[in-house]
Order: C-alpha cells, then structure tokens, then sequence
C-alpha cells in the first residue's frame, strides 16, 4: 500500500482526518475524461507512483491539459518525459517548470526527500550514454530516491569501474547504462550484491545496429541478477530501480 493510503488511514486513526472524508477521497473518480486523455487519478493508489506523462507525440496544450487534472489530485512532483524544448516552453509559461534538456525530462513541483532504504548507482558506459542515464537519475530523484552518478567507467578502460567498488558494493540498486557491446551490465553485475537494471543505449557504429547488440549482450550476461530493459528507456529502469529500493514486506 503506497504512503499516501497510509498516511490518510493514520490520520483516520489519530482522528485528524473524519471519516467521511477519508471515504470520499477512497470514492473520488478513478480517472478525469478531459476529451483527448483519461488521466488516471488513482495510479498513486494502486501503483505508488502518480501517472507520468509521456511528453513525445502530445502538443504543450494536451500536456499542460493533463498536469492541471493531475495537479487538482496530487500533490506531489509531476514528471514529464521524452518533452522537447519546444514544449518545454510552452509549458513553463502556464507552470513552473524545472526542465533538462539533455534528459528532456521536465519536473513540475518539488523534489521529494529520499525515502528508500538505500543508493540507487547510475552508471554509464560512456560520455554518449549520460542522456539516457539522466533520464534514468531524474526519475529516480523525482520518485524519492537517493541517487550516485558515476559517469564513463566503461570497460574499454576497466580500472575506471573498479575505481568505485565503494559505491557499487553499498548500492540498493544499480542502473548500468552501456551502448557498443553493453559489456558493462555484465562486469557490474559480476561485482554487485543487488539486483542490477540494465540499459542498452543506441550508441555505437554501424554493427551496433541502434542498440540491439547492447540488448541483445545485456540479455545474454552470465552474470546472475542483471534485468534488461528496452533500448534508451531510462525512464523505465529508474522507476524499476525506485520500486525495488522502495520493497518492503506485503503486511507492514
């Protein structure tokens, strides 16, 4: 059960909140049909996690139409991704908006503290990969993650990993984010005691093929505990590293 749930049923508990209230908000619509999206309000609620708006392919219109039907049920950040700058501008005239361009990630309201139970390590192949690895950093940020970038440790010069055995060996989780042949999942993978989410960038030559021989190289590591996620998708890997450094029993 997510925090915002228990939060409200302690408040029921301590009588700070009535009970009629705490129905109400429990009864409140499950989504908000605003013509073009039906913007889901109790993904916090099932899920943790707020809807996340998927900024490729909408026009700033639609996205500041869907962060004014967010923002009238939640009161945490907003996280817009794949948003261009183009966009971008727009939609910081009708909010305040906290936009990365490299990422092309944009935040809307304040970053929360950290509440997981440990690091997440974001890691990169390369200096070409840190697009990818921001979107992955920033949205581990946005979900309430203490975040480690460490940045160009690939293996075409090895030491340069072993370098921050430290910051590998005491991560919850760890994000490694690698183009060219994606040997880095397998060598961190190799070093870690916890689950590690990797990412196959499109980074590389002709023979890299967009990024399919990083998948398909991460899919075959023979290192045990290395996830795979989609090509470029750093925003999926930073909100599965979040979920897992957010466990806790079923009960508690």
């Amino acid at each position: 059960m997510n925090s915002s749930v228990r939060q409200m049923l302690q408040a029921v508990r301590d009588g700070i909140m009535p009970v009629d209230e705490a129905v109400y908000k429990l009864k409140a619509a499950p989504f908000e049909d605003i013509g073009y999206a039906k913007v889901d309000l109790h993904r916090s609620l099932r899920q943790g996690v707020a809807e996340v708006i998927y900024g490729a392919g909408k026009t700033p219109e639609q996205i500041i139409g869907i962060v004014a039907a967010l923002k009238k049920n939640n009161p945490s950040a907003i996280l817009i991704t794949r948003l261009s700058p183009e966009s971008a501008a727009v939609v910081e005239k009708a909010y305040p908006l906290e936009y990365h361009q490299q990422a092309r990630i944009g935040i809307i309201g304040a970053m929360p503290e950290p509440d997981g139970m440990g690091k997440v390590v974001v890691a990169t192949g390369g200096t070409s990969d840190i697009p990818v690895a921001e979107e992955a950093a920033l949205t581990a940020q946005v979900l309430g993650n203490e975040v480690t970038r460490l940045y160009d440790v690939g293996v075409a010069g090895l030491h340069r990993t072993l370098a921050h055995l430290d910051e590998i060996m005491t991560a919850s989780v760890i994000i490694a984010i690698a183009g060219m042949e994606g040997a880095l999942a397998s060598v961190i993978g190799g070093l870690a005691d916890c689950p590690v989410i990797a990412v196959p960038t499109s980074v590389g030559y002709g023979a890299s093929l967009g990024g399919l021989s990083a998948l398909l190289s991460m899919l075959n590591s023979c290192a045990s505990g290395v996830a795979v996620v989609n090509i470029d998708n750093g925003f999926g890997a930073g909100y599965m590293a979040s979920l897992i450094n957010h466990m806790r029993a079923k009960g508690e």
